[in-house]
């Protein structure tokens, strides 16, 4: 029979997305409704290993659910990733009786979350928390609509511009291994372009394309490119296209960090809430070592190790309807 949980910690680890603050949140006051002892643990693992871990009360959560970013701070740790490191960790949670721990972040936190547990046999429940959406077992991440909300935004505005001047506008947009926020965002905008690292850009058929529309005069065009496609971002892009298509004009937006930050949006405050109350009752029921997520708008739980060995694939389905939309 598992064994009780009467303490649990939280924290958010990687890269930060809105509505993790909302998720905190809901751990939080989660744990306290069932007589538990709930504490933050500032800046991920290193916190854990620093032992910057204090108690939190429902009060400590009041007002944050519409802030971006982190109240708990988040940090990359290389000290985590050694025996000695999370030796340390385990050494102060235990000290202050944690029995539990909640981790909010992406991929690289769980693979933490799930050695330490095997180390430790300290019960482990990830949440998935990164702008990318890019962990399979779960239709939504927490930050990815709030993401694609603001590259659409921004997009929106620079096709105002380009419409203005007959430009050709290169945007790159987050996504070093996943073309989720460039394949959603490319879609609501309408673009004519969309450049994903999960399938390899035909150069030629983009150029043949932007020749064809130069032709009929179509010279306001937006491509969207992450930034791990394999032609390497929005400004090698445009130095290539220039070169090939010299009349146009092109300018290059990037929009880099703003899609991290900002008031999460309606969905990304439910998802994160829901995801929050679910890990603290995961713990409660003695439930350890499992990813919380929502597909198909129920509670869905999928086991740490293949959380972070499968990546969520973006299907052949959404491909063709970006190749017959961008006509």
């Amino acid at each position: 029979m598992a064994k009780k949980v009467t303490k649990i910690g939280v924290m958010t680890s990687g890269g930060d997305s809105p509505g993790m603050n909302a998720c905190i949140r809901a751990v939080v006051r989660t744990g306290i409704y069932h007589k538990l002892e709930v504490f933050g643990i500032t800046r991920g693992y290193s916190g854990l290993i620093d032992n910057d871990i204090h108690k939190m009360e429902s009060r400590s959560v009041a007002n944050i659910i519409q802030r971006g970013g982190t109240i708990l701070k988040t940090a990359r740790c290389k000290e985590f990733l050694t025996p000695e490191g999370r030796k340390k960790a385990y050494n102060n949670l235990k000290k202050l009786g944690i029995d539990g721990l909640v981790i909010i972040g992406g991929d690289g936190s769980f693979k933490g979350a799930q050695v330490f547990s095997n180390e430790f046999n300290i019960p482990c429940i990830g949440i998935p928390g990164t702008i990318d959406k890019d962990i399979a077992g779960t239709d939504f991440t927490i930050g990815f609509d709030t993401a694609v909300n603001t590259a659409i935004e921004a997009i929106d505005k620079i096709r105002d511009t380009a419409d203005a001047h007959d430009r050709l506008f290169i945007v790159e947009v987050m996504g070093r291994d996943s073309g989720y926020i460039a394949l959603h965002s490319g879609i609501g905008t309408g673009a004519e372009h969309i450049l994903i690292p999960e399938r390899k850009t035909d150069i030629e058929a983009i150029i043949t394309s932007l020749q064809e529309k130069e032709k009929r005069k179509k010279l306001v065009n937006i491509v969207i490119v992450a930034e791990g496609d394999d032609y390497g971002g929005g400004t090698d892009l445009a130095n290539l296209i220039k070169e090939r298509i010299p009349n146009f004009d092109i300018r290059v937006a990037i929009l880099g960090h703003i899609q991290r930050g900002g008031s999460p949006t309606s969905i990304d405050r439910l998802i994160a809430s829901r995801m929050g109350y679910s890990a603290v009752e995961c713990l409660i029921e003695g439930k350890t070592n499992l990813m919380v997520g929502i597909m198909n708008n129920k509670m869905h739980f999928t086991p740490l190790d293949k959380a972070v060995k499968a990546k969520q694939k973006i299907s052949d389905e959404w491909l063709k309807i970006v190749k017959i939309l961008a006509t």
